[in-house]
């Protein structure tokens, strides 16, 4: 068990933390649950940056890592989801959940059949990472109907967008292995 191993753990313990606080009567509790997802989505860059500085990458990092990420962000939005009640919410975070699960199976398919679509991690999802982790903040944050939420809500479908496009390039990518050619030999 090395630190950026512990730091993602960290992120799992942090996710029951700031639901149960997100519950908690008073305004106090969407600040707090905020600054716990905003703790945690800080650590999922730091854990990486880590683990590639101090050579300590893991094949348990490598696997729990993305887990830790895929589990935050759905309890997140599963929760936003309840407590807006409204479908301009609801949209962005079933394209965003939907394209989790897709990727997720797709990417197990590939390994089963030998053949890992390789798709770079690239500046888009940088973006619409930083897009997805700042308006999940926002919207733990503040309370329906605020200026900042609107704020948020911008930028989830942002990150909906970009979820959507990078989805399609991972697609893309294998397109040939799931639609293969038949040769005519």
């Amino acid at each position: 068990m090395n630190l950026p191993n512990i730091l993602t753990l960290s992120r799992i313990i942090m996710i029951p933390v700031f639901v149960i606080i997100f519950y908690l009567p008073g305004e106090w509790g969407y600040f707090v649950s905020a600054a716990i997802f905003a703790l945690a989505a800080a650590t999922d860059w730091l854990d990486g940056y880590l683990a590639r500085r101090l050579d300590q990458s893991t094949p348990f990092g490598a696997f729990l890592d993305p887990v830790a990420d895929k589990l935050m962000v759905a309890v997140a939005l599963t929760v936003l989801v309840e407590a807006h009640a409204s479908f301009i919410l609801t949209i962005p975070a079933t394209v965003i959940i939907g394209r989790e699960i897709v990727i997720s199976a797709l990417r197990e398919w590939m390994a089963e059949i030998g053949s890992r679509a390789s798709v770079a991690v690239s500046y888009i999802g940088k973006i619409k990472t930083t897009a997805q982790m700042t308006s999940i903040t926002l919207l733990l944050a503040f309370p329906v109907g605020q200026t900042w939420t609107y704020a948020g809500l911008a930028l989830l479908y942002v990150a909906a967008g970009l979820t959507l496009w990078s989805m399609i390039l991972y697609l893309k990518a294998a397109w040939p292995d799931l639609f293969p050619r038949k040769s005519h030999d």
